[in-house]
């Protein structure tokens, strides 16, 4: 199912209480979390100001994640990162990480994709494929050397790609 590509707004009350005006219903920060896993598109305004509030209102989930144990952020980087405040390189520091993440997610889907795709698959298939026969073969047979060769030639595409990976 696609997901729409409307922005939806989120208004947050002065009970504290979030309301999804494309679902016409209250939510949870929980919910909100789902909405950010899922890709949604949102913004959270004061109800009362029309002020946006996103930025805030994500940090309050991250200060929850991390409350319930489920820890991401070294205590080094969060000092590091409250260091920043107010220094000079404060204003290039959203860029750095928004980059830094971006990179990231990258390198995630290529190590995803490689582990993810039939190459590996693919390969185990072929040297259970390749030992069952030598359990059935001669002392003068074997496999044949275009069958060393593609295994070969296939391990060598693996290792480039764990090497890039890993670059």
């Amino acid at each position: 199912m696609a997901k729409p590509s409307v922005k939806v707004t989120i208004k947050k009350y002065a009970n504290r209480r979030l309301y999804d005006t494309e679902s016409s219903a209250y939510i949870t920060l929980d919910r909100l979390a789902e909405l950010v896993r899922e890709g949604r598109e949102f913004e959270v305004v004061d109800a009362k100001t029309g002020e946006d509030i996103t930025r805030q209102v994500l940090t309050q989930i991250i200060v929850d994640e991390e409350a319930r144990g489920s820890t991401m952020l070294p205590v080094n980087f969060l000092k590091q990162l409250i260091g920043l405040y107010g220094n000079s390189m404060q204003g290039v520091v959203p860029q750095y990480l928004e980059s830094a993440m971006d990179a990231f997610k990258r390198n995630q889907k290529a190590i995803t994709d490689a582990f993810a795709g039939n190459a590996f698959a693919d390969l185990a298939k072929r040297n259970a494929e390749m030992f069952g026969g030598l359990g059935g073969m001669s002392a003068g047979g074997g496999a044949s050397d275009k069958e060393l060769e593609e295994l070969r030639a296939e391990l060598a595409a693996l290792q480039q790609k764990v090497d890039r990976l890993s670059k």
